[in-house]
């Protein structure tokens, strides 16, 4: 193991399950931003069940499965549970047992009860990650993919405004006669905050929901910000496309940096989520002095398992409040890329538009004339690309990384070696490290837009 300058300490990155090692050179002024400090939850499956106990504006979830039994009869009555996708660091294999637990007090028994893992337009999952993200409960209650790209398994329950989304939900779901969610609140592209009804909504959805919340009109309304939930269109459509397909209950949790539990609420989707929204605005929002000329931007897993999903880190800085790099600057994204792009349709379509495009600015025009789900992504990156650098670091399929338009290194010091030549070599380069750039929120003091 080789042995950093004594001036000079190791700084580590995630990467997967582990992190990553570098040494910053003299010619770097280097600060460190993480989300603020917050106790852990030091038993999520007991927390959960006291959540369940005292949900947040909703009657008990015992209650809600006798209404639904008292509705269609003791041997009728079937309740969905939708959980997150892999691509989600929530501890469905706790918070499912108290759930299934209060539907059989309720008189739900399992054999009445689905759970449905929400994929949207990502790949679908194997029988063994299903048993590694839900554990035992793969032996109490059927559990199976949503299907975003058929047709035959989806229910239309009209348009929502106010750009007119055609809600297609799963058929199973809205069919339910009680439907419940997990999910993870942390700062989200679009809809302000994940978790709450998006487990559903999005998770749960047909294609032309994708499509159409994640088309131009969304990307382009001043109200679809990240960490925004009032006045954002995209948060409005996905609560009232759950409210439709019969969301009535929720389970959701924050998590702190080392994606331990700080925070479990249950009830009333839309409360749950408002609430942890809040308790997520106070970790993950952190103030900074500037603008910087190089940013590091930490993912980990299990975002860091494809170049979709690690780009976020990329587009998050872009698109904080202002700009974390100024413009011209460079954003480092080490991360793993098991995947590559990524295995599913909306994963290869956001590959192709940026590969087939001649520029960024091309991308971002294409979509304007034609768009399908998962080229947001592409969007995205193209609009950050043509207000800095992005290079991803120690990638396992660098070859991809290029289709991207991304620039490729072998490691974080390549990467820095890179964006200090793109950044014009000053003579001292200000360089950010974010450790985990999807749950910090970096906030310019009195910065003026870029």
């Amino acid at each position: 193991m080789r042995a950093p300058p004594p001036d000079r300490p190791f700084l580590r990155v995630p990467y997967g399950h582990e992190e990553l090692e570098f040494i910053l050179q003299p010619w770097f002024d280097l600060d460190v931003l993480e989300s603020s400090s917050r106790q852990p939850v030091g038993n999520v499956d007991a927390t959960a069940r006291a959540s369940l106990a005292a949900p947040l504006g909703s009657a008990p979830l015992r209650e809600l499965a006798r209404e639904a039994v008292s509705r269609a009869g003791p041997r009728s009555a079937h309740a969905v549970i939708a959980v997150t996708d892999l691509t989600r660091a929530c501890p469905d294999d706790v918070l499912v047992p108290p759930l299934l637990d209060e539907l059989n007090a309720g008189g739900i028994p399992d054999d009445r009860v689905s759970v449905i893992v929400a994929v949207g337009l990502h790949r679908a999952t194997t029988d063994e990650e299903k048993r590694a993200k839900l554990g035992g409960v793969v032996d109490r209650v059927r559990v199976f993919d949503s299907e975003g790209r058929d047709p035959a398994k989806w229910a239309f329950l009209g348009e929502v405004p106010p750009y007119d989304v055609p809600a297609y939900v799963q058929r199973a779901v809205v069919e339910a006669d009680l439907v419940i969610a997990t999910g993870i609140v942390e700062p989200h592209q679009y809809a302000g905050y994940s978790g709450g009804a998006k487990t559903v909504a999005i998770g749960c959805c047909g294609e032309p929901v994708i499509t159409a919340t994640h088309g131009m009109r969304f990307l382009e309304d001043p109200g679809v910000r990240l960490g925004r939930l009032v006045g954002n269109p995209f948060q409005a459509t996905v609560r009232e496309i759950a409210r439709r397909a019969g969301l009535r209950f929720c389970i959701n949790v924050v998590t702190d940096d080392r994606e331990r539990v700080v925070a479990v609420a249950s009830g009333a989707p839309d409360t749950v989520h408002d609430h942890l929204a809040g308790v997520a605005a106070e970790i993950y929002t952190r103030p900074i002095d500037k603008q910087y000329d190089i940013a590091i931007a930490g993912v980990g897993a299990p975002k860091d398992v494809n170049l979709y999903q690690a780009s976020r880190a990329a587009t998050y800085l872009r698109f904080a409040p202002t700009p974390v790099v100024r413009k011209g600057g460079a954003i480092i994204v080490p991360a793993r890329l098991d995947e590559g792009a990524g295995e599913g349709a909306g994963e290869q379509r956001f590959l192709a538009a940026l590969e087939s495009a001649a520029s960024p600015a091309a991308v971002v025009e294409g979509a304007r004339v034609h768009f399908a789900g998962g080229e947001q992504r592409a969007v995205m990156v193209a609009l950050t690309l043509q207000h800095c650098q992005i290079i991803v670091a120690a990638s396992e399929a660098p070859e991809v990384v290029r289709l991207a338009k991304l620039r490729a290194a072998v490691d974080v010091e390549e990467a820095l070696d890179i964006a200090y030549e793109h950044v014009g070599r000053p003579r001292r380069a200000s360089v950010l490290l974010v450790p985990h750039a999807l749950h910090t929120l970096p906030v310019v003091r009195e910065a003026s837009p870029a």
